[in-house]
């Protein structure tokens, strides 16, 4: 089983990135789930969300303590060291952060094991869909450094959920994060 857990705040997109990922992994005829957790729900409230991915039938229902992959989506937690709390050895952490993947794991003194991975998100989402969305590019790197879901089955619930000019800046923002991400 994989497990995932996402960090940012409210209104970029966390639960909905959650949420695609299980649908992806869906699509794949795999099993998932995906869930919130939040307190104040407004606008830039600290959030987090939970997915988790299985060959199997899950048969779990409780928060996830000990992921194998951790994203940070909003570049002002990238040190915040509370976001890589549990973060499995030899897992992955992913974050929107502007500078070298080597300079996060010096910040968090992560285990030598544990993929350091960086992409200036919010660059990525300001030139590809105009806004401050870091969560699709996020979700590109996420797909790159993991292999939790094919980047196809990405595109293609990507491609159910938004229309037009939003699906194709999405898939360009879901493409620049995948090709784009950096590690150490």
């Amino acid at each position: 089983m994989i497990e995932v857990r996402l960090h940012g705040r409210g209104g970029q997109g966390v639960v909905t990135a959650g949420r695609f990922i299980a649908e992806a992994a869906i699509l794949e005829g795999r099993y998932a789930q995906s869930f919130p957790e939040f307190g104040t729900e407004r606008s830039g409230a600290p959030i987090s969300a939970y997915v988790r991915v299985n060959d199997e039938h899950i048969e779990m229902h409780c928060p996830i303590y000990h992921p194998n992959s951790v994203v940070v989506v909003d570049r002002s937690m990238a040190e915040s060291m509370n976001t890589t709390l549990g973060l499995a050895n030899d897992g992955t952490f992913i974050c929107n952060f502007d500078r070298p993947p080597e300079e996060l794991r010096t910040m968090h003194n992560l285990d030598p094991s544990v993929r350091v991975c960086a992409l200036d998100a919010t660059s990525v989402a300001l030139k590809s869909i105009g806004k401050d969305y870091p969560n699709t590019p996020m979700l590109g790197a996420l797909v790159k450094m993991t292999k939790i879901v094919s980047i196809d089955s990405m595109q293609e619930v990507m491609a159910m959920k938004f229309k037009a000019a939003v699906q194709a800046s999405n898939a360009e923002a879901l493409r620049l994060g995948y090709e784009g991400v950096t590690f150490a």
